[in-house]
């Protein structure tokens, strides 16, 4: 049997904390690592057990989840950890740059378990949690605060196709659908994925649109 995927929980309501650790060990495959009530703890936690994903609350005490996020996710961390954001609304300031800190994905709070449980599912295999509409609506509110780099698509180490497949990408297109947009199998377009994510050194399709953006390859 493989092992369960082991879940740190950090949100400083205790009783929304405790209702996700009981939703999280009620499952054969989860199991919860630790919990705790502001980032600072989160990150102390995650260094001394270890955990396969953070569930991070966004707004606590001592350390705000995008903060924690960084140092446990973010550019140059040596093992960086998956971080799965959980906020109040889908519209909070804070969730895009919770993402660009390094989380692979967020939820809302007031989504029923079995999607959270399939978030946190998601991420630990190392995939983006966002779906296509979450990525429409997440990306189009905050395109403007992505200020293109002065380098634009230049020296990007692409093919057009893949700078094709990076674009689509960052429109919120799954697999099925770029694969239908650019008549190709999905199979090929999750080949695309690959070589986009390993060249460009990104870790997941949030990562991908983050970096669309910044490179002024999306309006």
């Amino acid at each position: 049997m493989t092992a369960p995927t082991r879940v740190l929980v950090c949100d400083d309501q205790v009783l929304v904390r405790t209702g996700l650790v009981t939703i999280i060990d009620a499952q054969p495959d989860l199991e919860v690592a630790g919990e705790c009530g502001d980032g600072r703890a989160a990150v102390d936690l995650a260094g001394r057990l270890g955990p396969d994903v953070v569930v991070m609350d966004v707004r606590m005490p001592e350390l705000d989840g995008i903060q924690a996020t960084r140092l446990l996710a973010g550019a140059g961390v040596q093992h960086p950890v998956k971080v799965l954001v959980v906020t109040t609304f889908n519209l909070d300031e804070y969730v895009y740059e919770a993402l660009r800190a390094g989380a692979s994905g967020f939820l809302l709070k007031d989504a029923p378990p079995a999607q959270l449980l399939h978030g946190i599912r998601t991420v630990a295999t190392g995939a983006a949690l966002l779906d296509p509409e979450v990525t429409r609506q997440l990306v189009g509110r905050y395109a403007a605060r992505i200020r293109p780099s002065e380098q634009g698509s230049r020296d990007i180490p692409l093919t057009p196709r893949e700078l094709e497949v990076l674009r689509l990408i960052a429109d919120g297109l799954s697999n099925g659908e770029i694969a239908g947009s650019l008549l190709i199998s999905q199979e090929t377009v999750k080949t695309f994925v690959s070589r986009i994510l390993t060249k460009l050194e990104l870790r997941d399709r949030v990562q991908a649109v983050v970096y669309a953006y910044r490179r002024g390859l999306v309006v």
